[in-house]
């Protein structure tokens, strides 16, 4: 009787550790649309950071990737979980004024490119005058 109890119990523990690891990982969001956002006020890697945190946080985001020389804001999603105006107010939220410039699929955006949503993306850096750290 107390193997049966005690196997239950480790069946139950397992079951929830599992179901927790379940909420917290993404579960292999796919990209059938391509965001660009037209975002301002990005000058170092932490607003990378922080604009990536923000759209990656969004259910339905696949991928994002931010471009801090030309201000824009790619974002890979599921058009059935979320909308482009919603990543838009996301990346507003983070602190960054932005704006949807224009939506296409991926094949579109690889042709434009070169290479897959989410793939070597750009490497953020700081630029401009002010630099990383200035005082705005």
């Amino acid at each position: 009787m107390k193997n049966k109890i005690l196997n239950s119990a480790l069946v139950l523990a397992v079951v929830t550790v599992l179901a927790v690891f379940a909420f917290y990982v993404r579960v292999g969001a796919t990209a059938d649309q391509v965001v660009v956002l037209r975002t301002s006020g990005m000058t170092c890697g932490a607003c990378v950071k922080k604009i990536t945190e923000a759209l990656q946080s969004q259910r339905g985001v696949a991928a994002a990737e931010v471009d801090l020389e030309s201000g824009l804001v790619v974002a890979g999603y599921d058009s059935k979980q979320t909308a482009p105006e919603k990543l838009a107010q996301a990346v507003q939220k983070s602190g960054f004024p932005s704006q949807v410039a224009q939506v296409v699929t991926p094949q579109q955006f690889r042709s434009a490119v070169g290479r897959d949503i989410g793939g070597k993306a750009p490497v953020g850096g700081c630029y401009g005058s002010r630099g990383c750290g200035a005082a705005q």
